[in-house]
């Protein structure tokens, strides 16, 4: 496989374009991402997790008693999404793992910069940990790219505060590193969806004042130089994906550590290929692959025939 072929499921790759927000339609992205009906057969139940919090609350259709807790978070380069888009994904991840699932929205950048989101995920995460009906000693994390680098900064928050300690973080290709996108040897014929202007304005509207001069190492994940006592992690990346560089660089870090964590490369792989192309089949092996990771983190397996 060259460096520009893409993998041969993901055939709308060639016609996507290598970044889909900049500054001028960023407006436009988030009243488009508001207009979009949330999943209609997801039954969402909407709760109040904090001031300001609020997140969707996913319960099994079947089963009662202590359940295990999935915390997840939604990606969106942190300046836009929410917490609906990923409804089916939630109700997914409920039903197949007997989980309540609860999906945080968290408030965006730049109205909304560092350290709020992370502390609205932190707050997500204590709402969950101290539901009645969810095993807290069962709880993982998780979030795709932006969501992704959230989650693995709740992590690194949740081991410093010392209250609540999740199992399992599900690192969906993340968001970890705000050094990429200086960076002068990418190919941008590679990526999709998402390349280094997309990611300089989503991290420097996070980051606000803190994009100038010393970085805190919260907000940046592959920043902190502290990643012991993390719980396990599974990290998910295409190799065409902007990254990818910094999610193995990551995945080595957490390993240097004493940090179990599975490394799962798919080749030829864009940023947000699962949710452009749901349908074919390596997106498929992907998503099941993160189920797998979960339900062997809560001691159990998925039901082979809903795979």
């Amino acid at each position: 496989m060259t460096t520009t072929n893409f993998h041969p499921d993901l055939r709308l790759a060639r016609f996507l374009p290598h970044s889909v927000v900049g500054p001028r339609r960023l407006w436009l992205i988030r009243r488009l991402v508001r207009l979009q009906p949330p999943g209609r057969t997801a039954n969402a139940v909407i709760e109040q997790a904090g001031p300001g919090v609020s997140i969707r609350v996913f319960r099994p259709t079947t089963g009662h008693g202590p359940r295990p807790g999935v915390l997840w978070v939604h990606g969106g380069g942190l300046i836009m999404g929410s917490a609906a888009m990923d409804d089916a994904r939630c109700r997914t991840f409920a039903d197949r793992l007997g989980a309540i699932v609860v999906s945080v929205e968290y408030r965006l950048a730049p109205e909304y910069p560092f350290p709020i989101p992370l502390e609205d995920c932190y707050t997500g995460l204590r709402w969950l940990a101290t539901h009645p009906d969810v095993d807290a000693d069962r709880i993982a994390i998780g979030g795709d790219s932006a969501g992704g680098g959230l989650t693995a900064a709740l992590a690194i928050l949740a081991r410093d505060r010392g209250r609540i300690h999740p199992i399992m973080q599900l690192l969906v290709y993340p968001m970890l590193d705000d050094r990429s996108s200086a960076r002068t040897d990418i190919d941008r014929s590679r990526l999709r969806m998402w390349d280094q202007d997309s990611n300089r304005l989503g991290w420097n509207s996070y980051l606000g004042p803190a994009s100038v001069g010393a970085v805190p190492p919260l907000a940046v994940p592959a920043r902190h130089e502290d990643l012991t006592g993390l719980p396990p992690a599974w990290i998910g990346v295409g190799t065409h994906d902007l990254f990818h560089d910094e999610d193995i660089a990551y995945a080595e870090r957490l390993r240097a550590a004493g940090v179990p964590c599975a490394l799962e490369v798919v080749p030829g792989a864009y940023h947000g290929f699962d949710h452009v192309e749901a349908g074919a089949e390596v997106a498929k092996a992907f998503f099941r692959a993160q189920v797998a990771a979960l339900s062997a983190a809560f001691d159990g397996q998925p039901d082979q025939d809903d795979l």
